[in-house]
């Protein structure tokens, strides 16, 4: 039986761009036993709601976390659900969505992203063309490492792509997909054709369908920007959304309405959110918005950034909308919104899982005000059924 628990002291998670996508992979390494001197003496937290998750894990030196944070999603959805929870296998689902990312890096001719950043919606797409299967069954560790470690294998993948796409034999042969897709199972393993789970023989497909048993259509992404029509439907335009997938359009404040109104309901929410910021501490495990900006603070309002709670600047759809434009705001990491707290003066924060294992003083968990929410998010994704009747009816779902 796979343990689950609602762990009793959370928060949110940190990591840089995938921009460059080994940058977080450098950070992660840099974090281990990076706990602060006196993080839960300056902050006192009080769960509100602290909904079931499955345990903390470690996406190591690879650019998986949007796979780590959505499948921990899933894996609460299954808690939901009634369901026995599965820890469910990340590098299944990023290795599926590399062979569907290498082609359409040749569909494009190399003018789209590559590495190992994704999407939220990734996983559920996926999900849907290829099923899911446990980690035990897919661990991705395929030459002898013990955690992720993929940079060598996506210098390969970009050589292979580049030869396809320069084309030298003046047609793409069939079998450059063969090639290509042979170096990432070289790497991460073959996926079996079937397996065995407790005692009984599954495909992907139909582990998904009778094991986990979510239905993707159930699952809608959303953002905030002003620079389309609200409650309709645009291409988030972020370089890890290589598939081109769209999103719904809400106002900011919708945001934390939503992922409130979920949370009340039992769900929790997948999200993806810029973390470059000074006032974002994977150490202190405290994310907000500092009412004065980091570049305008004295030497003293750095030192004390994490000394107890502080103010925070208002957030408008217009300041999100700039912070977004001139790159403040970049699309950096996916994490696991699965409840809410309170500091000692009563104030809100969203409390979210992470995917660098327990290394920090919140045992991989940090707690992240709803102004920073509302601030830097990228996009949200969850289930339909966690968004408010009203948001609801104008999105039309």
């Amino acid at each position: 039986m796979i343990k689950y628990t609602k762990l009793s002291v959370v928060g949110l998670a940190l990591s840089l761009s995938v921009m460059t996508t080994y940058a977080q992979d450098n950070l992660v390494n840099s974090l281990k036993n990076n706990q602060s001197e006196n993080s839960k003496d300056a902050f006192k937290f009080t769960d509100v709601i602290n909904l079931a998750n499955t345990p903390v894990k470690n996406q190591g030196s690879s650019g998986t976390c949007w796979s780590y944070s959505t499948n921990s999603f899933l894996e609460s959805e299954m808690i939901k659900a009634g369901k026995e929870p599965v820890n469910l296998s990340q590098l299944f689902t990023a290795r599926n969505a590399y062979v569907e990312k290498g082609k359409n890096y040749v569909r494009m001719h190399g003018a789209v992203t590559l590495g190992d950043g994704g999407a939220l919606h990734d996983v559920i797409n996926m999900y849907r063309k290829y099923g899911a299967v446990p980690q035990e069954v897919y661990t991705g560790l395929n030459y002898g490492t013990k955690i992720n470690k993929t940079a060598e294998l996506g210098d390969l993948e970009k050589g292979v792509l580049d030869a396809v796409v320069k084309n030298s034999n003046g047609e793409l042969t069939p079998n450059w997909i063969k090639a290509y897709t042979g170096i990432i199972d070289a790497y991460l393993g073959e996926v079996p054709e079937n397996f065995t789970y407790k005692g009984k023989k599954y495909t992907a497909k139909t582990f998904a369908n009778e094991v986990v048993g979510i239905n993707p259509d159930n699952y809608v992404e959303l953002s905030s920007f002003n620079d389309h029509p609200f409650y309709t439907k645009f291409t988030l335009l972020v370089p890890d959304n290589w598939s081109f997938d769209q999103v719904y359009n809400v106002q900011v404040n919708e945001l934390t309405d939503i992922i409130d109104h979920a949370l009340k309901a039992g769900y929790t929410v997948a999200w993806a959110t810029d973390v470059s910021e000074k006032s974002f501490s994977y150490k202190n495990g405290v994310a907000y918005v500092p009412e004065t900006p980091f570049a305008e603070m004295t030497a003293k309002q750095k030192t004390e950034m994490f000394d107890g709670p502080k103010p925070e600047m208002e957030i408008t759809q217009e300041n999100r909308q700039l912070a977004f434009d001139n790159y403040q705001t970049t699309d950096d990491h996916g994490m696991h919104i699965v409840g809410v707290a309170k500091d000692q003066n009563g104030k809100e924060y969203y409390i979210v899982k992470n995917s660098w294992g327990v290394t920090n003083d919140y045992k991989g968990y940090l707690y992240v005000t709803k102004n920073f929410v509302k601030y830097k998010t990228t996009a949200i994704l969850l289930n339909k059924a966690g968004i408010p009747g009203a948001i609801s009816k104008k999105l039309g779902l």
